[in-house]
């Protein structure tokens, strides 16, 4: 990388397969060191409860907490306690978001397969669901909002949220206001493995949940994937990450912006910018030196950029597409005389943003579509949170006397050559004499 600037500059005709896929294919692996101290806090949660989460929390949290649970009045009150612009803004995108994901439940027809045969599904929500939010020196109200509204939504009637306390032992203000604005039930001033080994087993305190939602650190997503088959989980978290695909009518003081917006999250973010266009390349990169000189996380920018950042210069945008769909982004911007048509050929990405007014932050917070995404490539087979992972579908059978007689020769013929009589039998039963 050259040394002076911000992000490296790669062309991919000069890539070969083997440097291709290692741009594209990022591990989410867990290390065995990090599996391993996991495993001991969740055994040791799964079999005291209550007594091991305060001494963990004590340890990695440095906080000794006189009870674990949030009183009710405290959440209630939240919002007074907030500056009001904040609050403002988050009822802005509490309603928004319950908005969008309104829309994704709705009653489905029933479908007659044959005459007397009705098949259809039925929605159900899951009782109750687990959301983690990390949190100890930082807030991340908009991750409450994210997952407690959807939830809310589908019908769950216990939304259980588990983060981490603050040095004073509180949950900040913030957080308990979008859990007033959202529907969350009880709030747990607890983090860390230890909070998702006691939302999936239960303690003396804390109810156990039937699927547990959230980002975290590597400790949480071990701990999640430790619990999966216990409890369900959504999935699990790795980095955040933006592609932008621009052509040489992109802004390269907007382009350079909301690279270094997504490098913010953290150091080992992804922030990649994808052009036909060397002058747009040439000028982005100015613009990031310039505006990275006063921003407050300039270090943790710079970080991100020098472990997963860079510039990609393609021939055309249909190359551009193709390293798209092999890399499958978290996010993906395009940004380019017409980002429909590009979109037509994008299979493999979380959320896309089209056009120059439609930046990720955006998104992040009060467009109404989710901001928990896959990451790390799994873009190729999962897609944002939504509604439906809140509960499930039920199917339901309704055939009348002569419904099952029409079909009664197909179920016969079909379980007899799995050699399984008794369920051609209890078809034959309904009609014999």
């Amino acid at each position: 990388m050259n040394s002076v600037a911000p992000v490296r500059t790669i062309r991919l005709a000069d890539l070969s397969p083997e440097e291709r896929r290692r741009l594209t294919h990022r591990s989410g692996a867990i290390s065995m060191d990090v599996t391993s101290v996991v495993r001991q806090i969740v055994e040791d949660v799964r079999q005291k409860g209550d007594e091991s989460v305060r001494e963990y929390t004590e340890r990695f949290d440095g906080v000794k907490l006189d009870s674990l649970e949030v009183p009710r009045v405290e959440i209630e009150t939240a919002l007074d306690r907030i500056d009001q612009h904040l609050a403002e803004a988050m009822s802005i995108a509490a309603s928004n978001i319950r908005a969008f994901h309104s829309a994704q439940i709705h009653p489905e027809p029933v479908v007659e397969t044959s005459p007397g045969v009705k098949v259809w599904r039925v929605w159900r929500p899951i009782e109750r669901v687990g959301v983690y939010v990390p949190g100890g020196g930082a807030r991340y109200p908009s991750t409450v909002l994210m997952h407690a509204v959807p939830a809310s939504v589908a019908g769950c009637s216990e939304i259980v949220l588990c983060t981490p306390p603050g040095p004073d032992g509180k949950v900040p203000e913030a957080t308990l206001a979008a859990a007033a604005l959202s529907g969350v039930t009880r709030v747990f001033s607890i983090g860390g493995a230890q909070a998702i080994a006691a939302m999936a087993y239960g303690t003396q305190t804390i109810p156990p949940v039937q699927k547990i939602f959230g980002p975290g650190n590597v400790y949480v997503t071990a701990a999640k994937m430790l619990v999966f088959g216990d409890v369900d989980i959504d999935k699990p978290a790795g980095p955040s990450e933006l592609v932008i695909i621009a052509d040489d009518t992109a802004d390269p003081r907007e382009t350079a912006a909301d690279l270094i917006a997504q490098s913010e999250h953290a150091p080992d973010n992804a922030s990649v910018l994808v052009t036909t266009s060397e002058s747009l390349a040439e000028a982005v990169l100015s613009e990031l030196t310039r505006q990275l000189e006063d921003l407050p996380n300039r270090d943790r920018v710079i970080s991100s950029f020098r472990s997963n950042g860079f510039i990609l210069l393609v021939e055309d945008l249909a190359q551009a597409v193709g390293f798209v769909n092999e890399y499958a982004p978290e996010h993906l911007q395009i940004v380019t005389v017409s980002p429909r048509e590009i979109l037509e050929g994008i299979n493999n990405a979380g959320s896309i943003f089209l056009g120059r007014y439609s930046p990720v932050p955006a998104g992040d917070y009060a467009v109404g579509s989710n901001h928990v995404l896959p990451t790390s490539g799994s873009a190729r087979t999962f897609g944002p949170l939504s509604t439906e992972e809140f509960g499930k579908w039920v199917q339901v059978q309704e055939l009348t006397q002569e419904g099952l007689r029409s079909i009664s020769n197909a179920v016969t013929a079909m379980a007899r050559a799995e050699n399984l009589e008794g369920h051609a039998r209890a078809i034959e039963v309904r009609f014999s004499v």
